[in-house]
């Protein structure tokens, strides 16, 4: 028997999986959820939602860096976060200019295509 850690969707489940002879394909004994571990806490935010300018995710993938801090003045086109995707590194950038009033994600966090990011004034 061997066990494994399978995570679908975001729930990590045990599995049990029972091999039986040689050349025969294993035979999964049972699988049961688990909890999942607790993220590391994350830095402050702003309130979400606080500027009236969205700045969303053109895709789907999880935030790499943050490149824009809560205050900092930003110009169009200035990047704010920067996106893995599909093995590439995508910036999100300020569709104006304008003042960062919230930084609505963290370094690590899994986002979809849309998502508010951060927020401008």
């Amino acid at each position: 028997m061997k066990n494994y850690a399978i995570t679908v969707n975001g729930t990590v489940y045990d599995v049990t999986v029972e091999e039986k002879g040689a050349g025969s394909a294993p035979v999964a004994a049972q699988a049961a959820p688990v909890a999942a571990p607790a993220a590391a806490p994350a830095a402050p935010k702003a309130a979400a939602g606080a500027g009236s300018i969205q700045v969303k995710a053109g895709a789907a993938g999880k935030v790499f860096k943050l490149e824009a801090s809560v205050g900092q003045n930003v110009s169009k086109g200035d990047p704010v976060v920067i996106i893995e995707a599909m093995k590439m590194e995508i910036p999100v950038v300020a569709p104006e200019d304008g003042t960062v009033a919230s930084i609505d994600v963290a370094v690590g966090d899994a986002i979809e295509s849309g998502a508010v990011l951060a927020t401008l004034n």
